[in-house]
């Protein structure tokens, strides 16, 4: 089997051209697609479940597919800088696509509202951080601001070719179960992801590559749920940092894409999606960060509703690396025990 080449190369039919010498790449996708067994007998036995981790890409996110078609036209256009607004991902993301390009990386983040694993990133590739007094939709806008008016490309995902790399998930799936799953379950926060799904589910389907078409299910937190309330949410508040947005930029296209495929776009609470982590990690041995867990715990919402029947094959994205949040993963966890350097302290912890 040859070696993979990264989204660009490997999906070149169905993605923007790009001239050979301006691809930048570090070979992301080609993330595994690992069946659950102890996991979907906890939910429902009678169930397909898959989950997709995306933690594997070369930075620890989904956001790899498409920086990399970003990142990559801003090399052809001549632009030498790049600038986001990000809770955590898209920063590092950008941040390393713009190392290996040899651009210039600028990044407002939320001030006190971002992992420290994702701002340790975009730290170490060399990016330019700047905290906002505000939330992500304020820096967002200022961006998109600087974006008009100045030499940078803006690496968003309102950056249509970040959707192009973005939709080569669905192309995987695909190719991994031989068609389209039944359903799509995914995170929700800015909103692209789902919609670069379905278009690239549409893509294949179109191609004659699939017989169908999955429905969608996208999961935003409680807290930061503006699709589900109809309103924009000033103040987000999750424990899911990377879905932390009250005004998403793909908003009316993730509407669509739900519409279009009969799905449905709900809410999760904190609980409901700190268990979902846990579970994941527990049963199957994953380490996601809390919001990718949104996509199993929006599943688990809707068993529980009677939604699913037998056989229905279930794809759950995760969008990211449980690295990237090693404080939330610490307070929900079981501390190490302390004991003495004996092998008999030992023995007596662990009851043998």
């Amino acid at each position: 089997m040859p070696p993979w080449r990264g989204v660009i190369r490997e999906f070149r039919e169905f993605l923007p051209p790009t001239e050979e010498e301006s691809i930048v790449t570090l070979l992301e996708g080609g993330t595994p697609l690992i069946r659950s067994v102890r996991l979907r007998d906890w939910i429902n036995r009678e169930i397909e479940l898959y989950l997709k981790y995306e933690g594997c890409n070369p930075t620890g996110s989904f956001k790899d597919r498409g920086m990399t078609l970003a990142v990559s036209q801003a090399l052809r256009e001549g632009i030498t800088a790049v600038i986001c607004a990000s809770t955590g991902n898209t920063s590092a993301s950008a941040s390393a696509y713009a190392a290996r390009a040899g651009l210039r990386a600028f990044v407002l983040i939320p001030e006190g509202q971002i992992a420290l694993g994702k701002l340790s990133q975009a730290i170490m590739h060399g990016a330019e951080v700047l905290q906002v007094q505000g939330n992500f939709d304020e820096a967002l806008a200022i961006v998109k601001e600087v974006a008009r008016g100045y030499p940078v490309a803006l690496v968003n995902s309102i950056n249509p070719y970040r959707l192009e790399g973005q939709q080569t998930a669905a192309f995987e799936i695909c190719d991994q179960l031989g068609d389209a799953p039944t359903y799509q379950s995914l995170p929700v926060g800015n909103a692209g992801n789902i919609t670069a799904y379905w278009k690239g589910y549409r893509r294949y389907r179109e191609a004659g590559r699939t017989s169908g078409l999955p429905i969608l299910l996208g999961f935003q937190a409680e807290g930061a749920a503006p699709i589900v309330r109809g309103h924009v949410v000033e103040h987000p508040e999750t424990v899911a940092t990377a879905i932390r947005i009250g005004n998403p930029a793909s908003w009316q296209q993730a509407v669509a894409a739900r519409d279009e495929s009969g799905g449905v776009i709900d809410m999760v609470s904190d609980d409901q999606i700190l268990e979902a982590y846990q579970l994941i990690a527990g049963l199957e041995g994953i380490f996601c960060e809390p919001a990718s867990a949104s996509s199993v715990a929006g599943v688990i919402k809707l068993n529980k509703a009677g939604r699913f029947r037998r056989g229905d094959r279930i794809v759950c994205t995760l969008t990211g690396n449980g690295l990237k949040d090693l404080d939330c993963a610490l307070r929900v966890s079981r501390r190490p025990a302390t004991i003495s350097p004996t092998t008999e302290a030992v023995l007596k912890h662990l009851r043998f």
